[in-house]
């Protein structure tokens, strides 16, 4: 008898949680989010310097006025006026927690090529422009938003849901590292934690998958040095540094990296196959036999984002000389964006480059210490819940775990032993996302806030 009434009261109490998550109005949710967005991008935090201490207090207000507990952080450590955010939405602890991680800086604009204010968080045409739209100021509304219906809803919670706003992120990730310095003991009881770093490809209007980002590659910045004796240009000189400069670096531009296949590269371009036809599905469902096929590897190298998955990179994207043309400078440098597969030994691949370079007077000079190796398992509940929300949605595509090419706070909190992903809550075209994400005329269509706070409110649901 017992027994039976325990479980006439925990039917109950199912129905009306069910009864009471399917109260929630989402058209006003959804305009909510769209209005909150619009006036967290009207707070700006460009990096440098960053400000985020006011994105961090705009955001706790929120937090504050839901009754979600909110603690900025670090607000001397990491530099004047920058703070990290942490909000705890609480469950019944049976679960380890989840944490939803954004970061509160964005890169800076150059206002001239715009066609709006880049932070008036103006909204027309269908979409909601402004810096930090796509990266990542709306996926932190997101995530927010998901928190707060989540609670609004009543859905009984098995997990803790951890907010994390980092400063940082956009220059050196000081934030992220400050954070996991300092505070270990608010992420002991995390399992799982979503941030930046997936992609929903669409091309054309037609979504070809869902990506789930679990591994990336290494940043390994570095700057190269040439140094000479200054003197005036009309009468030319072997100390001049730049000539020296620029043939060590046509050197490195000329070099190719070897193709080389990792596992979950492997697995992402078979799962996409299917997507092909004739010799081309066959290319990508054995891609390490098609790598030796000059007419495949040119195939597969053509497109720009499998080979940078496919390989070290090596991008030369900044010069600097004389700050005048009648001037021979004394020194003469250049920056290189260098991204690495995952088991690739950096000092090992910088050997390669002074080799290539073959100059003793270029000295190389790090820019930025690679982080820890990312890679995260699939076999978890939080893959499972992402997987059922988006089949939901569209039953015929296909989640995979596309190789995030980028930057992102996820080995640094990998470290902990956290199982981090990249989640992308937005269907954003292709193109679109290439040229907003640090481009100019950032924007985020309007339908994608209401799409992505249900999207990763069901994720979190699921995931209980």
């Amino acid at each position: 008898m017992r027994r039976t009434a325990a479980l006439l009261l925990l039917l109950l109490d199912m129905i009306t949680s069910r009864a009471r998550a399917q109260a929630l109005d989402w058209t006003a949710i959804n305009d909510e989010a769209l209005h909150t967005l619009a006036d967290y991008i009207k707070v700006n935090t460009t990096d440098p310097p960053g400000n985020e201490l006011d994105a961090a207090r705009f955001l706790k207000k929120i937090l504050d006025k839901e009754g979600i507990e909110a603690t900025i952080y670090d607000t001397t450590a990491i530099g004047a006026n920058r703070a990290n955010l942490y909000a705890r939405l609480k469950g019944n602890g049976s679960k380890k927690a989840v944490a939803l991680v954004s970061h509160m800086d964005v890169v800076p604009v150059a206002p001239a090529f715009w066609s709006v204010d880049p932070f008036a968080g103006v909204v027309k045409d269908g979409y909601i422009w402004g810096r930090g739209s796509l990266d990542m100021k709306g996926q932190a509304i997101v995530q927010l938003m998901a928190m707060i219906a989540i609670k609004r809803s009543g859905v009984p919670l098995n997990r803790d849901i951890v907010f994390i706003g980092n400063a940082d992120e956009e220059f050196g990730g000081e934030g992220a590292v400050q954070f996991v310095k300092s505070h270990a003991d608010l992420l002991k009881d995390v399992e799982f934690l979503m941030t930046e770093g997936g992609e929903n490809l669409v091309v054309d209007g037609k979504l070809k998958y869902y990506g789930v980002g679990v591994s990336e590659k290494q940043t390994f910045w570095q700057k190269v040095v040439v140094t000479g004796v200054p003197s005036h240009g009309s009468r030319p000189t072997k100390q001049n540094p730049v000539p020296r400069l620029v043939v060590a670096l046509a050197r490195i531009a000329r070099y190719e990296t070897p193709l080389h296949v990792l596992p979950d590269v492997q697995k992402f371009l078979h799962d996409i196959a299917p997507q092909y036809k004739g010799e081309q599905r066959a290319w990508l469902a054995d891609v390490r036999s098609a790598v030796k096929i000059p007419r495949a590897r040119k195939w597969l190298t053509d497109n720009i984002y499998w080979n940078a998955i496919l390989r070290n990179t090596i991008s030369l994207t900044m010069l600097q000389g004389s700050n005048k043309t009648n001037v021979i400078p004394a020194e003469a440098s250049a920056q290189m964006d260098i991204r690495l597969l995952s088991d690739t030994d950096p000092a090992e691949f910088l050997a390669t480059l002074k080799r290539i370079a073959n100059d003793t007077a270029v000295h190389w000079v790090n820019q930025i210490e690679p982080k820890t190796k990312l890679q995260s398992p699939i076999d978890t509940d939080l893959f499972r819940a992402i997987e059922k929300a988006s089949h939901e949605r569209n039953p015929n595509v296909i989640v995979t775990t596309p190789m995030f090419t980028a930057a992102s706070d996820r080995p640094t909190y990998r470290a902990l032993g956290i199982i981090t992903y990249g989640f992308d809550p937005f269907l954003v075209e292709n193109e679109e996302m290439h040229s907003g994400m640090h481009g100019n005329n950032e924007r985020l269509a309007v339908s994608n806030v209401g799409f992505g706070v249900k999207y990763l409110y069901d994720v979190l649901r699921y995931v209980q």
